[in-house]
């Protein structure tokens, strides 16, 4: 039988970012093994040190590189002495678009052990995914400024929502709530009171669809209402799917609900393509060299990859993993708070996976 072989673009990044996917690729090399497929890493310097040096962002011969990959592993872009937007713009938007990752999607998940600023919440009530549309929206580019710099300036920034780029998101949100099996209940977060045209078409598209998913319960929630929800009542949710720009915000608000930055793992998914897998921390540059940042969300991302790949075995081992840990070795989740330092937490992970 032939050994499943997948070839992987890895992108270290910026601060922190090479430490946690060191860590990573750790996990990784040690689940391959003991699952019988093989991983071959191709690593390239993309980020704010390459910028300084080059002026380049994401040349295309490197993208033309990744696009022949199963999947790309990104630890982390941002950087203290590159203007924001440039690195943001020209690395992470440039895949996403270039790619065709339209969909953003991130698992909001409390593991036991894990506290959290909610009192009364535990993990049997925070298990919830948030589908995010990736390519369109606010952060198409559209718009423009008139009379820079002057007290007459104007500032233009559109939201463009194309029927397609809105049906395929529905579709795979719906997709989604029936594959996990869970309350199968799909809520549209959107703002039909206000932004009455961009949100007709998701209101409609969402009702059109969700005649072909009579087992999937649906309903919409206001985005300014779903975030107070989101923290009265985090269990009322399943799959929530919305637009790019909302999704933006209230994914990283759902962090909290899981422990914080250290711990949350996000895609970038394209299903007839390739996929970006990442803990959505940031670089951290504060923290680089310390050897004190949390490994455990870029650990999730390689789980979430291995997933997306059809790895489920290698892939719930990796979970199981990560749960042991955080309720029974480490002291916190937070950088320099954990009882460990980031190589010790990685090493604590592949200890359980090589004795399992």
């Amino acid at each position: 039988m032939t050994q499943k072989q997948y070839d992987i673009a890895v992108i270290p990044g910026d601060g922190t970012g090479p430490e946690v996917i060191a860590e990573g690729l750790k996990v990784l090399n040690v689940v391959s093994r003991k699952y019988g497929f093989q991983l071959s890493f191709y690593t390239y310097d993309l980020g704010g040190e390459h910028f300084k040096k080059t002026g380049e962002t994401l040349p295309d011969e490197v993208l033309e590189a990744i696009r022949g990959r199963h999947a790309i592993y990104l630890g982390a872009i941002g950087h203290p002495e590159v203007p924001p937007g440039v690195l943001e713009k020209g690395i992470l938007l440039k895949l996403r678009f270039e790619l065709d990752q339209y969909v953003n999607l991130r698992p909001v998940k409390l593991y036991p052990g894990v506290e959290i600023p909610l009192k009364d919440k535990g993990p049997e009530d925070i298990d919830f995914v948030v589908v995010r549309e990736n390519t369109e929206g606010l952060y198409a580019g559209a718009g423009g400024c008139l009379r820079r710099g002057t007290p007459q300036e104007v500032a233009i920034q559109e939201s463009i929502n194309t029927r397609m780029g809105v049906e395929r998101c529905i579709r795979y949100a719906f997709e989604l709530c029936r594959r996990r099996n869970g309350a199968k209940k799909l809520t549209l977060c959107g703002k039909t009171n206000v932004l009455t045209y961009a949100f007709d078409l998701w209101e409609r598209t969402f009702k059109e669809v969700a005649q072909a998913y009579p087992d999937i319960e649906t309903d919409y929630v206001h985005v300014d209402a779903l975030c107070m929800w989101m923290i009265k009542n985090p269990e009322r949710f399943d799959v929530i799917v919305t637009d790019n720009m909302f999704g933006d915000i209230i994914t990283d608000l759902a962090a909290i609900l899981q422990g914080g930055m250290g711990v949350t793992a996000g895609a970038n998914i394209n299903p007839e393509g390739i996929s970006m897998f990442e803990p959505i921390g940031g670089s951290a540059p504060k923290y680089t060299g310390k050897n004190i940042i949390n490994p455990i969300a870029a650990i999730l991302a390689a789980q979430l990859m291995l997933e997306t790949l059809g790895e489920t075995d290698a892939a719930q081992i990796i979970e199981k993993a990560v749960m042991k840990v955080l309720q029974e070795d480490l002291k916190g989740v937070a950088a320099g708070q954990m009882g460990y330092s980031t190589s010790e937490v990685g090493d604590l992970i592949v200890d359980f996976i090589e004795a399992a």
